[in-house]
């Protein structure tokens, strides 16, 4: 029976809240920086640098106020996720499964070595649990390379052999490949549907203890009103330098957003299209992608289906919701930076088409607000770069004194959710040295703020060239990304980021011409564009990698094995970090 979308009075006034601070926040920045730009006359470049300031201002406001609610829930209580999830105490840790919960394994042309140690992981934790015949693994395979097709199937075979009768395991091998990811739970869904409950998706990077998996059916058994239901996923322990510095910076910040965004979003959550789970009735009746009209890479198939889904969900009466804290869910970042920029390019092509989509009838207005940041994101970038090169041609005067106040400001707010993190983890204990103590969670901070600087403006120009592209056809293919620890070839860094190099060095023979005054400012930016080759090259090396792993650098929490039982999955990063050398140092 579909349920009726029912907001409550609280949850209502603190969206209105949120959405006036952000509107405030937004307001008053644009007033400064109108203030700071036209001492005197308007003048067309000065508009042009003002919209554009504008227009990066939505997901560094939102991030701002998500952290900022995010550090008083965390002072607030030692558990500051049940304050923004009651859900999460729904069920009792030994409450019995009386559903049936089909684990998608959603994989095209992936290592079948990693994937096979993953799954394999997972379901012996699931036959020690007792519970593995409330599961049903489905390995739904897009792949397209007969070599690895071969491969998947004699992995399956011995996946099957090793659990014999314990937990069900079936292979599908889909021969159309419409529809992406999406095409393929589709398909699923259309064959096995009606068989199972729920199902927990997966990708072939994906890892989730028993526990965590247990605990999202339970709380979808007690919480009935539950449609998708998604769990904090965090980064595997890595010995890839780009990866370690990547996820250190992504870790301390997802904790103090993700709990600042749960206490306005409730129950129209996101979902991230892995390591969640779906309840598969009201997700086959109304979760059904629509096709774009147009071809692609903006007309066609949906790419990031997985927002679109959450917001169907929604409009359809039935909540979406996240558990914001970080127990056992993982997955694997990109290990170098050429790897990060294909993801983040895919992700904004898929966001893009999201611009045809604003006008569904029916969504809720906090859907369309999430579609509209998943669009802002993206857009912020080259919005970012166009104000820094309209900047260079004016020539009016300004007010140096706003532009400091502004600086320090935004600058600040972009920092918000790892520093809002940071402070919790330096004013607790256990958390403190979990992550290798003050000494390293400070070393750690200062260099992840210098990768932030460096990366920042590659990324930035990467996604510039493709949104300039798109209406052009420029699209980003389907292929498995590469997950190993290997060193860049100069050759292919070169061939990825020639761009960005020409670019800066382009902008610095401009400022030194136009601007010489401030190159203090545009000096991260030149420094990360040119030295971005260099750069990609010597953060995917492994003895960068080895280094920071043997002074606990850059250290997350689960690379303490005995804490989360990680050890057994025999990650490359353990062997060294229980060595005497990286003891927590507090």
């Amino acid at each position: 029976m579909k349920p009726d979308v029912v907001v409550n009075a609280g949850l209502r006034w603190r969206r209105a809240g949120f959405a006036l601070a952000v509107a405030a926040t937004v307001l008053g920045l644009v007033w400064l920086m109108a203030a700071t730009l036209f001492v005197g006359r308007i003048d067309a470049l000065g508009l042009g640098m003002l919209l554009a300031f504008a227009v990066t201002l939505p997901w560094t406001v939102v991030g701002f106020w998500n952290a900022a609610i995010g550090l008083a829930l965390m002072g607030a209580s030692r558990h500051a996720a049940g304050l923004v999830a009651p859900h999460i105490h729904a069920a009792e840790p030994l409450q019995r499964i009386e559903s049936s919960t089909a684990l998608l394994a959603c994989i095209r042309n992936e290592d079948t070595g990693r994937l096979s140690r993953n799954l394999a992981w997972m379901l012996h934790g699931l036959v020690d649990s007792g519970q593995a015949a409330a599961f049903h693994l489905y390995v739904l395979s897009d792949s397209d390379e007969p070599g690895i097709v071969a491969a998947e199937a004699r992995m399956v075979a011995s996946l099957q052999a090793r659990f014999g009768t314990a937990i069900a395991l079936s292979y599908r091998l889909r021969e159309q490949h419409h529809g992406f990811k999406a095409g393929n739970i589709r398909d699923f869904c259309e064959r096995w549907g009606t068989l199972h409950d729920y199902a927990i998706v997966l990708d072939a990077d994906s890892l989730m203890t028993p526990q965590a998996m247990l605990r999202l059916v339970r709380i979808m058994q007690a919480r009935p009103a539950i449609g998708i239901l998604q769990t904090l996923v965090t980064g595997l322990p890595s010995a890839s330098a780009f990866t370690r510095m990547f996820q250190f910076g992504m870790r301390l910040g997802m904790r103090s957003y993700t709990l600042g965004a749960a206490s306005w979003q409730g129950d129209c959550g996101p979902y991230w299209g892995h390591n969640a789970i779906l309840r598969l009735q009201p997700f086959i009746a109304h979760c059904e992608l629509p096709e774009l009209p147009g071809p692609p890479p903006l007309g066609g198939p949906v790419l990031s289906h997985d927002q679109l889904e959450a917001v169907l969900m929604r409009r359809a009466g039935y909540e979406v919701r996240v558990l914001p804290d970080e127990e056992g869910s993982w997955e694997e970042n990109p290990p170098n930076l050429l790897e990060f920029i294909r993801r983040d390019l895919r992700w904004c092509q898929g966001n893009m088409q999201y611009l045809q989509l604003l006008t569904l009838p029916g969504l809720l207005p906090v859907s369309r607000c999430q579609l509209l940041l998943a669009i802002a994101m993206y857009l912020g970038a080259p919005a970012w770069l166009a104000f820094m090169m309209l900047g260079m041609w004016r020539e009016q005067p300004f007010r140096p004194d706003f532009a400091v106040v502004l600086f320090v400001a935004v600058m600040g707010m972009n920092l918000a959710p790892k520093l809002a993190t940071l402070v919790d983890v330096m004013l607790r204990g256990p958390l403190r040295r979990a992550y290798g103590g003050a000494p390293r969670i400070a070393c750690g901070a200062v260099l992840e703020f210098g990768f932030w600087l460096l990366t920042a403006p590659v990324v930035a120009v990467a996604v510039t060239l493709f949104l300039l592209g798109l209406p052009f056809g420029r699209r980003v293919g389907w292929a498995a990304q590469q997950r190993d620890v290997q060193r860049i070839d100069w050759r292919v860094a070169l061939r990825g980021l020639w761009p960005q190099t020409l670019l800066g060095l382009v902008l610095a023979g401009l400022v030194f011409l136009r601007t010489p005054g401030a190159i203090w400012v545009w000096s991260p930016v030149l420094a990360g564009l040119i030295g971005s080759i260099p750069f990609a090259w010597l953060s995917a090396h492994e003895v960068v990698g080895r280094w920071l792993v043997r002074w606990g650098l850059c250290r997350i929490p689960e690379e303490a094995p005995k804490a989360t039982g990680l050890a057994s999955h025999a990650l490359p990063v353990h062997a060294p970090v229980v060595a005497p050398v990286v003891p927590a140092v507090d």
